[in-house]
């Protein structure tokens, strides 16, 4: 092989290297790194053989269950070195053939594409992209970008109300500099 072949194939494997690694932690539509819309809860270990999966499923949480009734598993995956990534809840209870219904990032390595990250602020977000509806809990104002299928939670704190208010929140209320509380991704 020539030296300039030599020279090409090197920077081709680089890029392909480069580019697979961005990828692992790319947020798409209905893509979170590896995980898509057709991955199913038995993927996850080949997905993620270098990480930790702790699985939580709801016919072994000791809780009421008559007094909560969010009725979901979860799947937690942690870092080799112990770093809470993601948490995935499956669309079906017990079913290792289910797909996802959301995915939360916990990890800033996590971007889209524009480059929205848990270190974004409110100003990152609509400058890169449209809020469709912003819907108010006890606790946070939840921003909902279609483009994404993501819901984005800002804690009521940075916006300077009581934190278990009922008052509603309008986008123009929410500061440039807020941040992410949490980010979620869903895949239905």
């Amino acid at each position: 092989m020539s030296f300039l072949k030599k020279i090409i194939f090197l920077f081709l494997v680089l890029f392909i290297q480069c580019s697979t690694k961005n990828n692992q932690f790319l947020i798409e539509k209905e893509r979170v790194g590896s995980l898509t819309k057709a991955t199913t809860i038995k993927d996850l270990n080949s997905i993620f053989e270098k990480d930790s999966i702790v699985a939580i499923l709801y016919a072994d949480k000791e809780i009421d269950k008559k007094l909560f009734s969010v009725e979901n598993d979860e799947y937690l995956i942690y870092s080799k070195e112990g770093k809470l990534l993601l948490e995935i809840v499956p669309t079906t209870l017990n079913d290792p053939s289910s797909g996802i219904k959301s995915i939360q990032i916990f990890d800033n390595n996590y971007k889209t594409a524009k480059g929205i990250s848990l270190q974004s602020t409110l100003k990152d977000i609509n400058k890169n992209y449209m809020v469709n509806k912003v819907e108010t809990t006890l606790t946070s104002a939840t921003l909902f970008i279609d483009e994404l299928n993501a819901t984005i939670s800002i804690d009521k704190k940075e916006l300077g109300l009581n934190v278990f208010s009922r008052e509603e929140v309008a986008i123009n209320q929410i500061p440039d500099l807020a941040k992410i509380k949490y980010f979620t991704i869903w895949f239905n």
